[in-house]
């Protein structure tokens, strides 16, 4: 007799007699991605606990990469060109739209104009109302219509692989059309579909189903007005020109929403440049004190690029489309694959923000940091990213700024070295210390914590104050080729506490993941990430890898951040151009005061 198949969508040989098919080595790699997620989240557990402690240290991360595999699930039948694929989701199976290229917010608003035309066409009048959602959209419709709107959606769901799920029953539907990636591993659903609520008539007046973020009634005579995406929420898709009828009393902006503009800087190397190397080597021969400082002073690791801020990016498009515009600030070097020619992003040279200050070339993040706010047309509230930093699901710019523009810090539960400055410590603890001496002397409290490693929260304003405050130390840093001892940091921590202690901050709340890639436990934590998709932020950092364990490393990632983010972002060219170093970088145009 065959043996049953335990676990769904297995592979053919598993219901054939054993003789007829030998055992390989990867088999049980293949029961761990075929198990449903609470038995592979448990056996994920008992190797992680149990099996690699006995592996040789060495061996770790190359095991713990295959016994947590990151891959597509194996399929029975295969994929090949079909438009759509049966996918696992949190809240089910579902059948979705295969697509190459797609956004959360691109998705959220083609559901809503499905919808609207929908009821459009059925001449059903609607009006567009906010929901509590930050990725759904809202629509009212007459309860006296709701006959014919569920009618009308059932058959256009029907026809076009949708979905019509419901919330309330009878008062509030949610619709959409799921969409995945070609492989299925991130799916578009119904978190970002359109509820369309039925609104009685009552006394006069349109009562909702239920309570929204502006109002749950309006008078039925109110006159209906036009207006575009954006005062319904940051979560649209740029670039939107469509506008929807909806009532004034929704167009009010809400004390507790940001309304200023917010850019991202990056900075970037490609430590894989030859010509990057030799001015690397000839810095060095020009800075013999590096070699007696702590290894990670100039260790290569912190320059590997593998293909990081590709997927940063990605993550940004995805889940912050809000941001207005993306600076990259790199020694004269262009990611093959980055399309320049957009309007809202800029590449900057670190010649346009040292200017006469400081010594260029530099290999030194910190004195790199210490010129962030000299970008030209940067608004006054940024996010700094490195790009190893990644936003993990969709995020309102309220998870970073308040709405009346204070800066939010997310403290880390790591403290930061109390002994004196050493030359051993390692160059973050260096520059934690000697941010402690200038809060402890300019504000006479004792910094004692660190930041985690997210996108950071800034100003403009208080770094050039910062600046001119500890102009001798800032000076210092921006000096200095390599990172130093009494280097400071301005962005991943100085700035937080002067900016609390000025009154312009506020401690946050982020859910976060910081692993590093030399850890064996990195693979596990990346399995349990990728099936759950729950936090804000998360970073993937490499502090020291040996040359043993690069190799792997990279495979790790080359299996992790595609599945995660397989969409390609607005900054991505569809065919890579050739190199280019030492171009000439273009400007952007300066913001105006007036909306700083």
């Amino acid at each position: 007799m065959p043996r049953r198949n335990f676990f769904p969508e297995a592979p053919l040989w598993v219901v054939t007699k054993k003789s007829e098919r030998p055992p390989r080595k990867d088999d049980g790699v293949r029961i761990i991605r075929l198990a449903p997620w609470p038995v592979r989240r448990r056996l994920l557990h008992h190797l992680q606990s149990r099996v690699l402690p006995l592996v040789p240290e060495p061996d770790r991360l190359r095991v713990a990469r295959r016994l947590a595999p990151l891959s597509p699930r194996p399929r029975l039948k295969p994929i090949g060109d079909a438009p759509t694929l049966r996918v696992r989701t949190p809240i089910g199976r579902m059948r979705a739209r295969r697509c190459l290229d797609a956004s959360p917010a691109a998705v959220r608003r083609e559901n809503l104009d499905r919808v609207l035309d929908t009821l459009t066409s059925a001449d059903i009048e609607w009006f567009r109302i906010p929901v509590a959602s930050l990725t759904r959209t809202g629509v009212a419709v007459d309860a006296a219509d709701r006959a014919r709107a569920l009618t009308a959606l059932a058959t256009v769901t029907a026809r076009g692989e949708g979905r019509l799920d419901r919330v309330i029953p009878g008062r509030v539907v949610r619709v959409s059309w799921p969409v995945t990636d070609p492989h299925g591993r991130l799916t578009l659903g119904p978190a970002y579909g359109c509820e369309v609520e039925f609104w009685r008539r009552e006394d006069g007046n349109l009562v909702g189903p239920r309570s929204n973020p502006v109002a749950d009634t309006v008078p039925v005579d109110e006159p209906e007005i036009v207006v575009a995406e954006p005062v319904f929420g940051p979560f649209g898709a740029p670039g939107t020109t469509r506008r929807y009828r909806t009532r004034e009393v929704f167009t009010m902006v809400s004390p507790d929403r940001v309304a200023f503009p917010i850019d991202a800087v990056y900075t970037w190397v490609d430590g894989g440049d030859p010509a990057w190397h030799a001015r690397k080597a000839e810095a060095l021969r020009e800075n013999g004190w590096v070699a007696g400082t702590n290894g990670q002073t100039a260790n290569n690791s912190r320059f590997v690029s593998r293909d990081e801020l590709r997927y940063s990016l990605r993550s940004l498009h995805a889940f912050a489309p809000w941001i207005r515009h993306v600076f990259l600030v790199t020694d004269d070097q262009v990611p093959a694959w980055l399309d320049t020619s957009r309007g809202d992003l800029t590449v900057v040279s670190h010649r346009e923000i040292f200017g006469d200050t400081g010594r260029l070339p530099t290999f030194n993040s910190q004195a790199i940091e210490s010129r962030l706010h000299r970008v030209p047309g940067l608004a006054e509230h940024f996010l700094y990213l490195n790009d190893d930093v990644f936003l993990g699901r969709p995020v309102a710019p309220e998870l970073f700024f308040t709405p009346g523009g204070l800066t939010r810090f997310f403290p880390s539960g790591a403290l930061v070295d109390s002994a004196p400055r050493s030359p051993a410590d390692r160059p973050a603890d260096s520059a934690g210390k000697n941010n402690r001496r200038l809060i402890q002397s300019a504000f006479g409290r004792v910094l004692t914590r660190k930041m985690k490693h997210t996108p950071h929260p800034s100003r403009r304003s208080v770094l050039a104050e910062i600046e001119v405050r500890f102009a001798q130390e800032v000076e210092a840093t921006a000096g200095h080729q390599f990172r130093h001892p009494e280097d400071i940091a301005m962005l991943s921590s100085l700035q937080q506490y002067y900016a609390y202690l000025t009154g312009r901050a506020a401690p946050g709340q982020i859910s976060y993941l910081y692993t590093d890639l030399a850890d064996p436990a990195t693979p596990f934590h990346l399995a349990r990430l990728l099936h759950k998709r729950h936090l804000d932020a998360f970073c993937l950092n490499d502090t020291d890898s040996g040359a043993g364990i690069v190799k792997e490393q990279a495979a790790l990632l080359a299996e992790f951040l595609p599945a995660y983010l397989p969409f390609p972002s607005r900054w991505e060219r569809p065919f890579p151009r050739t190199p280019v170093v030492a171009r000439q970088i273009k400007r952007a145009e300066p913001v105006p005061e007036a909306v700083r």
